[in-house]
């Protein structure tokens, strides 16, 4: 679905009293939020984008004062999937793996992916089995597809 929407940040606070606001990035960051102007179908305009420390520091147009700016704590700022950079050979969006059925080699339906999860040590595939189980398979190890995700069974055990 092309344009199913993608969350680049949330918003986690005010910042100062003049309606700037704290946004915890995902993705690509500073960078892929600074790549669009216009957030949750129109209704955030970006003025501008700094980063402190580990977050960004935004002004949105239609967030003028320190309460508009608490109030929108929790609003995530979403993109239509079409407007996101094509990808190179190899790289894959997450939110394109979500949902995905995952398989052994031979076929056999081992479960579909939940989420994708990184916890320091590179990207981590988190399946949910049929039993309503999970198990996570480094991203490394799975063979991704358009339309499934390939691993060697043993990681289902």
């Amino acid at each position: 679905m092309p344009d199913r929407p993608i969350t680049l940040a949330v918003i986690v606070g005010a910042h100062g009293v003049t309606g700037e606001v704290r946004l915890k990035l995902f993705g690509s960051g500073l960078d892929g939020v600074k790549a669009h102007k216009s957030f949750n179908n129109g209704a955030l305009t970006l003025k501008s984008l700094r980063p402190q420390k580990d977050l960004g520091i935004a002004r949105f147009a239609e967030i003028t004062d320190r309460n508009a700016a608490e109030a929108a704590r929790g609003t995530e700022l979403t993109v239509p999937r079409s407007a996101l950079p094509p990808l190179g050979e190899g790289e894959y969006y997450h939110a394109d793996m979500i949902g995905l059925p995952v398989a052994s080699e031979t076929g056999e339906p081992l479960g579909t992916v939940r989420a994708i999860e990184d916890f320091g040590a590179g990207d981590l595939l988190d399946i949910l089995k049929p039993d309503g189980k999970t198990f996570m398979v480094p991203v490394a190890s799975a063979d991704i597809g358009d339309d499934r995700i390939a691993i060697d069974p043993v990681w289902a055990e």
